[in-house]
């Protein structure tokens, strides 16, 4: 196996005045991307860090983030990419149980109360040139081994810790080559990187693939609707990850249509289950583009199904077929597989799973069926091998003995033309056990009662699936990588 900047000499050698990376003003080539990351490895050799070493970035996404993974791995170390949004007791925490050496801060992020100690801000200066961290030899890369971590990524706890999702070099090299098959990646591409970096859409899926392939990589400091138009308009990008609530974004924009977005020719979706009607009013916001419905997870380094070119109206609401490498199947609760058509756990085996949770054993023993990962979602293969999601177990409404999906639910509010987004979740019932609850969220302008949305949904489901109640909301809570957090709206009811 080899580092994840040896791709990066390959094209400096072979094509060295390629674009490889753009970041608002900054256009770097191979040649100087790769000149830019030995040397920052060079520089980080003379802060005490070697193969093995963790190092954490606290960064929004620049060019420097992207160098700075490349460098640690250059070293052989352990990147260590930490949400910014975190408090900063749980950073201090992702930092010692990381045992990170070294921590790259924004400085705009100053005001974090860290009790770890080894910080480094990263100035506006520095967001666009490493080398204001002061300048170094370049050095060569250190070898690596398969079974080596080149990244620890945590996961968000609901009532617990967050957990370190290890990443190996194995894992790594087969997601990339899964990707770029299945996606096509070439020279030619130029990927739109709009999502946190500190997430495994943005940074993996394709993510930094694409400099394997030797394509392009635009990245956006954060996601904002009008300038991702403008962006993709100006760069002539031509695909993109966005989550779900990236794309509605995009849809409900106000700079829709007034830019020149033919260039783009696929988009891959992730985070959640996408809204059937989304995905049919993107095709009228990116005619030239194919939109992907995609699942995936931290612990399998993203994209684990891709919907395959073709199938998208015939299999409308399936998140595609399972990538080359990896196995996809669906489980009964005592882990025996169940045949297709079958609702039940999705578990997933191949050389992108995670090897487990760092330091966390018994959490690693309780995520596991063998071999195969026990993902905690719900849904059936057609036999076809489509697969089509149900809900997350945690979400899933047990409702006088009758399982109610929330997503169905959802999915049926969104068919109301008023309706933006909707989350329903599960609130204490005396009779019933739980009864679901639903929060709503209208496209700007619109009105609507929520006993007119009760009797919408009266008209779409069966009577013991319709909410016993709706809120309208501005927002819904959401992280980064655009997922609900029901847990949130959960809370919120608790203190009602």
């Amino acid at each position: 196996m080899s580092n994840l900047s040896r791709f990066v000499r390959l094209h400096a050698e072979r094509s060295p005045e390629q674009v490889a990376l753009i970041y608002e003003d900054v256009r770097l080539s191979y040649a100087e991307l790769w000149g830019r990351v030995a040397r920052l490895a060079g520089w980080l050799q003379t802060q005490g860090i070697g193969r093995n070493d963790a190092v954490a970035a606290v960064m929004k996404n620049s060019s420097t983030f992207i160098e700075l993974s490349l460098a640690v791995s250059h070293l052989g170390g352990v990147f260590v990419p930490v949400n910014y949004r975190l408090s900063s007791e749980e950073i201090d925490y992702i930092l010692h149980d990381s045992d990170s050496k070294l921590v790259f801060i924004d400085d705009e992020f100053d005001h974090l109360d860290l009790v770890f100690s080894a910080v480094k801000l990263v100035s506006p200066q520095a967001q666009k040139d490493p080398s204001a961290f002061g300048t170094a030899d370049p050095v060569g890369l250190t070898h690596v081994e398969h079974t080596d971590l080149f990244r620890i990524m945590y996961t968000s706890g609901t009532t617990d810790r967050p957990k370190g999702v290890m990443h190996t070099y194995a894992n790594w090299y087969a997601k990339s080559s899964d990707q770029i098959m299945a996606l096509q990646l070439s020279a030619q591409s130029r990927l739109l990187m709009c999502g946190p970096l500190y997430h495994v859409g943005a940074y993996d899926f394709p993510g930094i693939a694409v400099l394997w392939a030797g394509g392009t990589l635009c990245v956006q400091r954060e996601f904002e609707a009008a300038s991702t138009f403008a962006l993709i308009e100006r760069e002539r990008l031509n695909c993109a990850w966005f989550a779900p609530v990236m794309t509605n974004m995009l849809l409900n924009s106000e700079a829709r249509g007034r830019h020149d977005v033919s260039s783009l020719l696929w988009s891959v979706g992730g985070g959640e289950r996408t809204p059937e009607t989304l995905i049919k009013r993107y095709a009228e916001t990116f005619p030239a583009a194919r939109y992907i419905d995609a699942y995936g997870l931290t612990e399998t380094c993203g994209g684990d199904t891709l919907m395959t070119a073709g199938h998208e109206l015939e299999k409308i609401g399936s998140a595609g077929r399972a990538i080359a490498l990896l196995d996809l199947d669906i489980f009964d609760d005592e882990g025996k597989r169940l045949p297709r058509g079958e609702t039940g756990e999705i578990c997933i085996r191949g050389p992108k799973v995670t090897p487990g949770y760092w330091r966390a054993p018994e959490k690693t023993a309780a995520s596991f069926w063998g071999e195969w990962l026990r993902t905690g979602d719900v849904g059936h293969l057609d036999e076809d091998g489509f697969l089509f999601l149900t809900d997350r177990r945690k979400d899933m409404i047990i409702s006088g003995g009758e399982n109610i999906a929330s997503l169905e639910i959802e999915r049926a509010l969104t068919e109301h033309a008023a309706v933006r987004e909707a989350a329903v979740i599960a609130v204490p019932s005396e009779r019933w056990g739980e009864r679901p609850m639903a929060f709503v969220v209208l496209h700007e302008g619109q009105s609507v009662e929520p006993e007119a949305l009760l009797e919408h949904c009266r008209s779409r489901l069966a009577r013991f699936k319709v909410p016993d109640q709706i809120t309208l909301r501005e927002t819904l809570p959401r992280s980064a990588s655009g997922k609900v957090l029901k847990r949130l709206l959960r809370e919120e009811v608790e203190r009602t």
